[in-house]
């Protein structure tokens, strides 16, 4: 269970209802700073209040828990490079410095380059040898973690841009 992909999702779900957190709050019976306290990683949901989103959204409590992020734009890690590198560097900053140095790891020499350029001020010679090994299930971990984040900022700028068009056509 990842946190941080979760509260992004719930927060990505909220959204795509069109519900302020005020407005989901309401109709779940709880606090708004609940609500933000989800949606910024803080906490999650207990399960009776889990029980309440699942049938609002008509999910089960596993998918919320365990989201399937859908492909938008990348599959693997290597393919980080064909982000612009505003928005990844947008979506790597919400990682600690560790967690971008072990992705690193298990990176092709490019990729290494691009992370090095845009985190400049991570010395990663100096974060490995902090490191040390790794597990390659770590790694992989980390990987995918920042794949579907990515996938998941896809969906949000989609939905934004999606909404902004709505306004502006009225």
């Amino acid at each position: 269970m990842n946190t941080r992909i979760i509260s992004r999702y719930l927060q990505l779900l909220r959204k795509s209802h069109n519900y302020t957190q005020e407005e989901l709050a309401k109709k779940l019976d709880i606090s708004r700073q609940a609500v933000s306290k989800w949606e910024t990683g803080t906490t999650l949901p207990d399960l009776e209040v889990l029980l309440k989103i699942s049938k609002l959204y008509g999910l089960t409590i596993n998918e919320i828990l365990e989201p399937t992020i859908q492909t938008e734009r990348i599959s693997d890690f290597e393919q980080i490079s064909e982000i612009p590198e505003n928005e990844l560097k947008e979506v790597l900053e919400q990682f600690d410095a560790r967690s971008l140095v072990i992705a690193s790891m298990g990176a092709s020499p490019e990729i290494n380059k691009l992370l090095e350029r845009l985190f400049q001020n991570i010395d990663y010679k100096l974060q490995r040898e902090h490191i040390g090994m790794v597990r390659i299930t770590e790694v992989e971990a980390i990987q995918k973690e920042i794949v579907s984040m990515i996938n998941l900022y896809v969906r949000e700028q989609e939905f934004q841009s999606a909404q902004c068009n709505l306004q502006s056509g009225q």
